[in-house]
């Protein structure tokens, strides 16, 4: 499995073109019976879905669950789950509160464990308390697992950081 994570605050005008790249990227990566491995929301994870269709691989989605049925995804990520199930050749349900930020590090961190590679989209930047990109890569290099950065080109990130969750302060 091929595990895709990146910055959840690339701008349309970056990830637009990011996807005939991320495409290329993942058929030179791919071995025989590679799967392309994303946890739903919309972005990044949609641009890799789309990208892994063109690559013509199978794409797995991990959608969070509570018990044995998918759970609520936020607003702005229900349509993106929807195309990416779409997409997708498999679905994992994974119990994770999509509105808990540590329980989507978590479900990255499993993501990342269950695959043999993972290919990063990022700018470069520092890692900060709303991104865990920079700690993904280091949390699978840790455990052996190859991992490759692919640079956004011409990244721009939104200005203003992603809204709180719900019970947070910003």
């Amino acid at each position: 499995m091929i595990a895709v994570v990146g910055h959840v605050d690339l701008t349309p005008q970056t990830l637009k073109p990011l996807e005939a790249e991320l495409s290329g990227r993942l058929n030179r990566l791919a071995e025989p019976g590679s799967m392309v491995l994303i946890r739903a929301g919309r972005g990044l994870p949609v641009v890799a879905g789309r990208a892994a269709r063109m690559a013509g691989l199978p794409l797995v989605v991990v959608l969070p669950s509570q018990g044995s049925v998918p759970a609520l995804l936020p607003g702005p990520d229900r349509a993106a789950a929807g195309e990416l199930l779409f997409l997708a050749a498999h679905v994992r349900l994974v119990p994770y509160d999509p509105a808990d930020r540590g329980a989507c590090r978590s479900a990255d961190e499993r993501l990342v464990c269950s695959s043999r590679r993972l290919l990063v989209v990022r700018d470069g930047s520092t890692s900060h308390g709303q991104d865990v990109t920079a700690h993904l890569i280091a949390y699978a290099r840790s455990r052996g697992i190859v991992t490759e950065t692919l640079r956004a080109p011409d990244c721009r990130r939104r200005d203003a950081q992603p809204p709180a969750f719900p019970g947070e302060s910003s």
